[in-house]
């Protein structure tokens, strides 16, 4: 008689799913997160050009721009509520499953906004449809982005994390252009009568394309090892949301307000300049289109420098740098904001080249604090309330804060939350960002 175990069957052995290459990882996580930021930012550029004009018609121009910023905010309002309901899937259910969700969510919300009916055809609620399909885009992208962060760092090896995460930020300026870069074919190739018939839908539901394509590649990946991991040792918690404010309060809020400036930054140097160009300095809207094209390749060109910085400097010190340099900036604002389109074109470059290394930083930064049973919910809720004590109201905080007290108080603005920030780096632990 032998004492030796018999031999596990090839069948009885668990199965290990295979491990995501670097190239499928990075590419999921960039072309998700760059077609949700398409149709986000398809909106705000619509709300400048057209909503004004189509869905809410018998204001005079300043208050119609301003309904169709407050339209533009709802989206942020609904983020924290995408991430609750898509975090908590994602960290129970996983990271893979909840992306493809979210981008049908979003997807699904952009081209109806493409088929809607403007106030002329059906009166009051016309603007109501439009606001519950802004609210469905910001439900989706509060999902959207903490699960392609996590895709992104979870699949990273030791002392890539910074340079790992810093890829999905990458749809950020790569939807600002593809959106900005339509808006300026349309104008081009149309006269105006006809984008404000139709051509304005095109943008919108060209997204079903783009949709297709993030579908595709999404499918395509397998779970992240962190994940997996957490699955094989029972860590995940039943309702992580819970487990968040139970025992992470601290890094919810301090998370919160790290990104703050991060967020009026962008914009101020998106939305609220390309209206500015628009209505006050009546730069024609293809002119203050290809400002905003300039802002976007010198966003996208920053990100991967922080990223690759960040990693040998230290991402906390470089975050520190930064928010410094924002502060310094916002005493800039004014006088390049009132000095002619030359200068406006320094301002564009100078705030997204800020906000490149600012925002290349701020997903590995928020996810950092947060163990991965909560993960995805608790950097995609820091992100989200960061949007929208920072983003919802931005342009329309702008426009309000230069139309009633000048430009010195929109440069006034920026600074107070560049030190909001600061403060909150320097309370936060080496470990926390």
């Amino acid at each position: 008689m032998t004492n030796a175990m018999p031999k596990a069957s090839p069948a009885a052995a668990p199965l290990t799913p295979a491990l995501n290459s670097p190239a499928r990882v990075l590419t999921a996580s960039l072309v998700g997160t760059t077609i949700e930021f398409f149709d986000f930012y398809v909106y705000a550029t619509a709300a400048v050009l057209v909503f004004p004009t189509l869905f809410f018609p018998n204001s005079d121009p300043m208050t119609a721009l301003l309904a169709s910023f407050a339209t533009f905010s709802i989206a942020f309002f609904a983020r924290p509520f995408g991430a609750v309901v898509f975090g908590h899937f994602g960290d129970r259910v996983g990271r893979k499953t909840t992306l493809v969700a979210a981008l049908l969510t979003m997807g699904i919300s952009t081209v109806v906004i493409g088929l809607l009916p403007s106030y002329e055809q059906i009166g009051v609620i016309a603007p109501l449809l439009l606001a519950l399909c802004r609210f469905g885009q910001g439900f989706g992208l509060g999902g959207e982005w903490g699960g392609a962060v996590l895709l992104a760092t979870e699949n990273a090896p030791p002392g890539k994390r910074s340079w790992y995460g810093m890829f999905p930020q990458l749809g950020a300026p790569v939807g600002l252009f593809l959106s900005s870069g339509i808006f300026w074919l349309l104008l081009h190739v149309m006269p105006q009568e006809a984008l404000l018939s139709w051509g304005w839908r095109v943008p919108f539901l060209a997204s079903i394309l783009l949709i297709a394509v993030g579908l595709w590649v999404r499918l395509s990946i397998t779970e992240t090892p962190a994940f997996q991991k957490a699955i094989d040792k029972h860590e995940r918690v039943e309702v992580p949301v819970a487990e968040l404010f139970r025992h992470h309060k601290r890094s919810l809020l301090l998370g919160t307000f790290v990104a703050l400036a991060t967020f009026v930054l962008f914009y101020i140097g998106s939305a609220y300049l390309l209206s500015y160009n628009v209505k006050v300095l009546k730069i024609p809207f293809t002119d203050a289109l290809e400002v905003q094209l300039l802002g976007s390749v010198v966003f996208g060109l920053f990100i991967p420098l922080a990223g690759k910085l960040a990693d040998r400097v230290g991402r906390r010190e470089l975050l520190i740098a930064v928010t410094v340099l924002i502060g310094l900036f916002s005493f800039l604002l004014p006088t390049l904001m009132t000095s002619g389109e030359t200068a406006i074109f320094i301002f564009s470059a100078a705030s997204m080249a800020l906000m490149g290394v600012t925002y290349g930083l701020i997903g590995t930064a928020l996810a950092a604090p947060f163990p991965t049973a909560v993960r995805y919910t608790g950097s995609s809720i820091t992100f989200n309330l960061a949007g929208i004590f920072g983003a919802s109201l931005a342009p329309y905080i702008a426009t309000w804060l230069q139309t009633t007290y000048g430009m010195t108080y929109v440069g006034y603005y920026l600074g107070l939350s560049a030190v909001i920030t600061l403060l909150c780096i320097l309370l936060s632990g080496k470990e926390e960002v």
